[in-house]
């Protein structure tokens, strides 16, 4: 209950109506006592002019204490024409302890000394002086109890604060409704909302139709909504696009084994003596090959990920020799092929996956030059760091589309050329991230194209993972 929306504002609400009571409660405790004080000098002032009127007849002492218990003081002293004179008079039990002048009081001095008399009592007699009305004289005094006064302020003070309490609790309870009803159940709503939808995402059904009337609810509804409806339409893209990874991976599997069997078969009419055979059977072998790999390398990347590198420190430049000699074989156009790596150049990877990175752009770079029609060259230039070893691959074709730069290690994505998947790029990116390395793009204009592989060295990889 406390921990809930409109608890706490039921207790919010009881807070600030008390503290609003406490802030009415002074004041009006302050003029409480100055009304009092007033009325107890105007009932003297009465009774002192009654007096004053019969001056040639005496006054019985027991008529003048009836007009002193009347106006509850103990004597009463009036200034009139510049000369003071004692009226009425009676015994004081007490000296003087309070003196409280009302002719022309501010506020700060008559709440100051109306709490001093509420909560710390003085003992004693308070003296009144105060100013006559209707000009019956300059100035009039009165010495009165402070018992009854005090008396009476602390009745007319639990009066407030019970009226204050009743007040609190009503208006509580109005807000209590009021905020269960405008902003309690709207809450509820979306909640249960967000509920039934997390039990099943992929169901539209599901999504909350905006309904409150309150602008800031309704605004959280309406985007709410747009959100499980983004996230509902993503999900049965993610399952559309997963059922069809499931069946790409079956096609290419099958695929792989009939292209592999049509390679040997075109080996061997590599051997027939038909110039005509001998011409289409390279480009057919080429084709095949290109195929195999596609089909390899959908299955690589339908896994769930690749395996983990088996790391050992390898001399690089038979890997890249060996990729470059793989592309030179595959194409007949008039391409160059270069290594520059150090041959003494060791590097901490996994040389298989380390092929399959340089590979696939290796072949992207050989692919390019040949749609362009034009020589070309591709180069592969390896140096080492303190913190890494970096390959550059490097080429000399047009460039890539700024499509394929946008989306360039995205699966089915990233294609370079027509036809293309992009699997090669974002197979080549797994595998560098998998190193604890990374695979990016230096550059890509119409002078070429450059990638740099940079795998970092056991300490580096240490750090990496300490962070």
């Amino acid at each position: 209950m406390i921990n809930s929306l409109s608890g706490r504002f039921l207790i919010l609400t009881v807070i600030f109506v008390m503290l609003a009571e406490v802030l009415i409660f002074v004041p009006s405790v302050a003029r409480f006592r100055e009304d009092y004080l007033l009325a107890r000098l105007e009932k003297s002032q009465i009774a002192s002019l009654s007096v004053l009127a019969s001056q040639d007849q005496n006054i019985s002492s027991s008529l003048a204490q009836e007009l002193l218990d009347n106006a509850g003081v103990y004597n009463v002293v009036l200034r009139r024409d510049a000369a003071s004179q004692l009226v009425l008079s009676s015994p004081v039990p007490g000296p003087v302890t309070t003196m409280v002048d009302l002719r022309d009081p501010s506020a700060a001095y008559l709440i100051i000394g109306a709490m001093r008399q509420l909560f710390v009592p003085p003992e004693g007699v308070i003296r009144v002086i105060g100013a006559p009305t209707r000009a019956a004289g300059t100035m009039i005094e009165v010495a009165m109890p402070q018992a009854p006064l005090r008396a009476a302020m602390v009745d007319y003070g639990l009066n407030v604060l019970a009226l204050s309490a009743v007040i609190s609790i009503i208006s509580a309870a109005l807000l209590f409704l009021a905020v269960r009803r405008f902003m309690v159940r709207p809450i509820k709503r979306v909640v249960h909302s967000m509920e039934a939808y997390a039990l099943a995402p992929e169901d539209a059904r599901r999504v909350i139709q905006p309904t409150s009337s309150i602008t800031e609810l309704r605004a959280a509804e309406d985007t709410l909504a747009e959100l499980q409806t983004r996230l509902t339409g993503s999900l049965k893209q993610k399952e559309r696009l997963a059922q069809l990874g499931g069946a790409v991976a079956k096609i290419s599997h099958d695929l792989r084994n009939i292209l592999t069997t049509a390679t040997l078969l075109a080996d061997r009419m590599e051997m027939s003596d038909d110039p005509a055979v001998q011409r289409s059977a390279p480009k057919l072998v080429n084709s095949l090959s290109r195929a195999v790999n596609l089909c390899e390398g959908t299955l690589a990347f339908g896994r769930v990920e690749e395996a983990p590198p088996k790391l050992a420190m390898t001399q690089v430049r038979d890997i890249v020799e060996d990729v470059l000699q793989s592309e030179q074989l595959s194409t007949s156009s008039d391409i160059r092929f270069d290594c520059d790596v150090p041959k003494q150049m060791m590097v901490r990877c996994d040389g298989e996956q380390l092929y399959r990175i340089l590979g696939n752009l290796v072949r992207n770079a050989r692919q390019a030059l040949e749609a362009s029609g034009t020589a070309g060259k591709i180069s592969i230039v390896g140096g080492e760091a303190a913190d890494g070893w970096r390959l550059t691959i490097q080429d000399s074709g047009p460039g890539l589309p700024p499509k394929a730069r946008q989306n360039l290690f995205t699966a089915f994505e990233g294609g370079v050329r027509v036809g293309g998947t992009g699997l090669g790029l974002a197979i080549s990116a797994e595998l560098a991230r998998g190193h604890g390395g990374e695979l990016k793009l230096v550059r890509s204009d119409e002078h070429g194209t450059e990638f740099q592989l940079f795998l970092p060295k056991e300490n580096a990889l240490f750090d990496q993972a300490a962070q």
